[in-house]
């Protein structure tokens, strides 16, 4: 049921009479529902505004009081396909519990421009009783015709809108695919004053990319770069892209993602891209979105702007990314080298299951020793590893066989298989060149008979134009098959050949050379080696290397030990230590140990407490328990054995009067028990005397008179007479 606003709308929803013209003693309030799709029309279409909020007036000229109508407007700026709208919810929850009698709108696309969302107020507002009013007329939702009409006209609403978003969209790809887009620029590029794509003109902005993509080039990751840049202090470059400062240029720590959006951006290689991400919305008001493959980008084209780098640089830098993105693949291939000792990080394969053997690194002696392990499939089924392989043995067989490959005779003998491959690749070359003239005659077939054709005969006409470009594109495949094929068959000139010969003799030399870094080595290895599978036996440890080339080499070694093995103390060390006991104390006992090269069990030299739990442990004995299973005293023992003070006896044995030895790291001493008193003859009158006073000193004479009669005896004997006395 249409009705024109100035019928009378009260006998239509309360029944009065006729001839009763006023609103009923509490009727439903009328809701009012203004909104704009964006901030920028809610500033500048100020009269839609206007003509909205009038509507209040048109429901106070129908009945209604002032304090009935209540004006929604919290979604003025919100587009009326969102479906999280708070004003709109709330208009929808009123209708649902009864409380609103007519719902007012300037029209239908102001309520929603979601078909879902409007007829679902549609089916509250006819449970409810509700009428809907806009500038066109006044409708029931319960009959059916005003349902008919009313959901027509919500249909053409979001129609409408998707009319205009159509035109926006087809303006911006004409545009995007003659490259003339203006899109935001990374840092680093801008826009001229002819709307042109420039390089900044702020040099320090140059200098840090460029800096950028050669710390790449040198270190093979972002992640490494990222650390170059920290380690030496470097700031990059930004674009604030929101705020009061949207625009500026900001300098900061270059972070991880940030560097791969520089490595991933084609724009730095002077192409124009667009189309290279997808936005969906499964549910979320912000939308989700995605990268594409190139082959679903809208527009590429190359050279369009000046770049920092060349395309083949950009794809050779995308090459390195995936390769190693794909070392945190099921097929665990190798990332870029690192800064360990394991020569064959990435390139170890398991030769019992097939997987990737990933590096683990022990210390040994001081030093990171690697050890090659394949568990990935252990982790994901609770077992044990499939394999263990201790890679110092097989890091310095791999090191020798390739300074061994490196020879002249070697490369002699690879550029002669190349030269014959090259006599080989002459004669594919013409049998390339032969079908591209046969393309091509086909090709000017079909072109002569499109001409000849009767331009009015249409099917015909028709049909061999499309004749004609399928073998145009014919044409184009096989020279580009052609050029691909001829750049993969390049000749080694003469120069190239001396170059090749002499790293014979430069690569033993930089290979050996004890300056050149982990990394450098692993690179060197990765030109030249494709894989190494490691197959551990009984007894041996079987390698298999795949060149570069195609070539494949064998070695076997003794069968590496493993770290328990490693770990497990030389029995020669604990006969030494045992041995060197009787006479020495932990401290020297380390120190010989290490002297005569013997290497603990664990850390890079000996100590007192490896010593001390060498000795505990093989059940060897201190120094002490030797020394007092000989008869050595303590100094309490000693002190009471000759009657004296503790003191006495240190000062005696510091004399060299009592023999003692120290038997720990704090400088104690074990005394050697007194022997029996021995008697001597006095020197002067021969009788018996002990050896040594009470004082523990030596002595010659009984008395002072005999030493000082011997005195007199010597000085007679000697011819002195003694001067007469003066009177």
């Amino acid at each position: 049921m249409t009705v024109n606003p100035t019928d009378d709308f009260h006998d239509c929803q309360y029944n009065l009479s006729p001839g009763v013209k006023e609103a009923p003693a509490d009727p439903k309030r009328t809701y009012l529902y203004v909104r704009q799709s964006t901030l920028r029309q809610v500033l500048e279409n100020t009269e839609s505004t206007k003509r909205q909020y009038a509507l209040r007036e048109r429901a106070v000229a129908l009945g209604w009081k002032p304090d009935q109508v209540v004006v929604i407007d919290s979604d003025l700026g919100q587009s009326g396909a969102d479906a999280d709208r708070a004003g709109f919810q709330r208009l929808v929850a009123a209708v649902g519990v009864g409380e609103v009698g007519v719902v007012l709108g300037l029209e239908v696309s102001r309520l929603a421009r979601n078909s879902s969302d409007w007829h679902r107020l549609l089916e509250i507002c006819a449970l409810a009783n509700t009428l809907i009013l806009d500038e066109d007329g006044l409708y029931d939702p319960s009959h059916f015709n005003d349902r008919l009409l009313l959901g027509m006209k919500g249909t053409m609403s979001e129609a409408e809108l998707h009319v205009l978003r159509a035109r926006l969209i087809g303006g911006q790809l004409a545009k995007a695919s003659r490259g003339e887009l203006e899109v935001p620029l990374p840092v680093g590029l801008v826009y001229d004053a002819t709307a042109k794509v420039i390089l900044d003109p702020d040099q320090s902005v140059q200098q840090a990319i460029h800096q950028f993509f050669e710390t790449f080039r040198r270190t093979g990751s972002a992640t490494g770069t990222v650390r170059a840049f920290r380690e030496q202090g470097l700031l990059f470059p930004r674009r604030t892209q929101s705020g009061p400062h949207k625009g500026e240029l900001a300098w900061g720590a270059l972070l991880h993602y940030r560097a791969l959006n520089v490595l991933k951006n084609p724009r730095y290689a002077g192409a124009f891209a667009y189309g290279r991400t997808r936005t969906t919305k499964p549910g979320q008001p912000s939308g989700l979105r995605h990268s594409l493959p190139r082959d679903e980008w809208h527009t590429l084209i190359l050279d369009a702007h000046p770049g920092y780098i060349t395309w083949e640089q950009h794809e050779q830098n995308l090459a390195r990314l995936r390769a190693n993105s794909a070392a945190y693949g099921a097929e665990r291939r190798h990332g870029p080298p690192r800064e360990g000792p394991a020569l064959l990080q990435g390139l170890a394969v398991c030769g019992r299951c097939g997987g990737r053997m990933t590096v683990r690194y022990y210390m040994r002696h001081g030093q990171p020793v690697p050890q090659y392990c394949c568990q990935s499939e252990g982790i994901k089924r609770a077992q044990s590893p499939c394999q263990r392989v201790v890679g110092a043995d097989v890091d310095r067989a791999i090191a020798n066989l390739l300074v061994d490959t490196m020879t002249p005779l070697a490369l002699e003998v690879a550029l002669s298989v190349q030269d014959e491959l090259a006599s080989r690749a002459d004669e594919t070359d013409r049998m390339r060149r032969h079908q591209i003239e046969r393309a091509r005659y086909e090709a000017d077939l079909a072109q002569r008979r499109y001409l000849r054709v009767d331009p009015d005969n249409r099917l015909v006409a028709a049909t061999l134009e499309a004749e004609w470009n399928n073998k145009l594109r014919a044409l184009d495949i096989a020279q580009e098959d052609y050029e691909r094929q001829r750049q993969g068959d390049a000749l080694i000139d003469d120069n190239n050949r001396e170059r090749i010969l002499a790293l014979a003799t430069d690569f033993p030399r930089l290979w050996q050379d004890p300056n050149t870094p982990a990394r450098e080595r692993k690179r060197m290895a990765r030109l030249l080696i494709n894989d190494v599978t490691l197959l551990l036996g009984n007894h041996v440890l079987d390698i298999h290397v795949r060149f570069r080339g195609g070539d494949t080499r064998s070695l076997k070694l003794a069968r590496p030990r493993s770290i328990t093995d490693l770990r497990k103390l030389d029995p020669a060390v604990v006969t030494e230590i045992d041995r060197l006991i009787d006479d020495h104390t932990d401290s020297e006992i380390a120190a010989a140990l290490d002297a005569a090269g013997y290497q603990p069990p664990v850390g890079d030299r000996f100590t007192i407490w490896i010593v001390w739990k060498i000795r505990k442990t093989h059940g060897l004995g201190s120094r002490r328990e030797r020394l007092r299973r000989r008869g050595m005293l303590t100094l309490d023992e000693m002190a009471e054995t000759l009657g004296v003070h503790p003191q006495t006896v240190k000062d005696r044995a510091s004399r060299g009067q009592l023999v003692s030895v120290v038997y720990n790291e704090k400088h104690e001493r074990l005394y050697a028990p007194p022997q029996p008193v021995a008697t001597i003859a006095c020197a002067h009158c021969g009788k018996p005397i002990p050896e040594r006073c009470s004082q523990g000193q030596r002595q010659k004479y009984c008395c002072v008179s005999c030493r000082t009669g011997a005195y007199a005896t010597r000085r007679r004997a000697a011819g002195w007479v003694r001067p007469p006395r003066r009177r």
